[in-house]
């Protein structure tokens, strides 16, 4: 990408420090609030790169290219993406906003990061003011997530083997997790809990993001295919399924990796519980069920090769939805910073008083 700087690891998260505190990051604001660090997520696990962005354009580039990628962490990008875009003033400002809300349309967490920013642009434009914004905002999904953790946690027994699918850790928020988190809580708490991660076809989040985070962070995890989970269910192998969303309707039905409704269906069939993590802003309250929910199509090349390998014969065509709905009646528990909740009930969280 010839407007990318490539930033040695070790120096590309020394300065500044994780807003999170982990040793690295999906995306932050330089000081200065003129570049922003991405962590080109496609490139790991072989190689741990980070590129230096400087005009929002290129930040909308890497979140449709998912260089970025992640609900939480595409909000906090484009959050950032808007930094940079103040420099040019009202008029950029309103285009970048316009331009970044088309580049993940499934992820609510996008519209509402964009929301919140430009309702900071009405009261100052200026990008000092925005960059403090948009770091509260990063700040707040990391707090969130530290909440989600802790209160899953409290559900997981010791003991314990945990199936996800995709990435909902660190790399795809603001730096602790949401289904990663409740692991990571859990194991802060004591209880001996094992990960086997689906390797989440096709573009392999599991196997390359969600493996490398929790190995390099010495939490236990085995990866399988994603036609295996069924077997180890049968097995008594898995205790209970969380994973993470990408935007969660009013009736509580969750859009997440396509993927998720499959393992949501055999969780039902064997009567294990599918536990739903992700923070408020995720919850959509104006889309009244997972019907209504925009399903991103990418393109199929990611389908029809594995790496630089095409894996298909020529002129094999292929689909490529990138998330599924999971109906509301499947999860047994959703789990938010404002509490935990069963799904037909999420909207209740709503309420001033809910989660006090």
């Amino acid at each position: 990408m010839t407007w990318t700087r490539t930033l040695p690891a070790g120096r590309a998260h020394a300065h500044p420090e994780p807003i999170s505190g982990a040793a690295y990051s999906a995306v932050e604001l330089m000081p200065g609030d003129a570049t922003v660090l991405v962590l080109d997520q496609r490139k790991l696990p072989l190689q741990e790169r980070y590129e230096h962005l400087t005009e929002w354009t290129h930040i909308g580039e890497a979140i449709e290219t998912m260089m970025v990628r992640g609900a939480p962490a595409i909000g906090i990008a484009a959050a950032y993406a808007l930094v940079l875009a103040a420099t040019h003033g009202r008029e950029v400002l309103r285009t970048a906003a316009e331009g970044l809300g088309k580049t993940r349309p499934t992820a609510v967490n996008l519209s509402h990061a964009i929301a919140t920013m430009m309702r900071a642009a009405e009261h100052d434009p200026s990008r000092g003011h925005l960059a403090k914004v948009a770091r509260q905002y990063h700040e707040a999904d990391v707090a969130a997530c530290k909440r989600i953790g802790a209160l899953g946690a409290e559900g997981l027994k010791d003991k314990c083997t945990v199936l996800t699918h995709c990435n909902a850790g660190a790399l795809a928020t603001g730096g602790y997790g949401t289904a990663l988190g409740v692991v990571r809580a859990a194991r802060k708490a004591g209880k001996d809990v094992r990960v086997i991660a689906c390797e989440t076809r096709p573009l392999m989040q599991g196997a390359r993001l969600t493996a490398w985070e929790l190995s390099r962070d010495h939490i236990p995890v085995t990866l399988v295919t994603d036609s295996m989970a069924a077997s180890l269910m049968a097995r008594g192998e898995i205790d209970a399924v969380v994973v993470g969303a990408d935007r969660i309707a009013k009736n509580g039905d969750v859009a997440n990796k396509i993927g998720t409704y499959g393992l949501a269906c055999l969780a039902h069939a064997h009567g294990l519980p599918f536990h739903v993590a992700a923070p408020w802003s995720t919850v959509d309250l104006a889309c009244e069920s997972g019907q209504a929910i925009p399903i991103e199509q990418r393109r199929e090349d990611e389908v029809l090769t594995l790496g630089e390998t095409r894996i298909a014969p020529a002129g094999v065509g292929a689909l490529n939805p990138a998330f599924d709905v999971t109906p509301a009646r499947l999860i047994r528990s959703i789990y938010t910073e404002r509490g935990i909740t069963a799904p037909a009930d999420v909207a209740g969280l709503a309420k001033p008083d809910a989660g006090h």
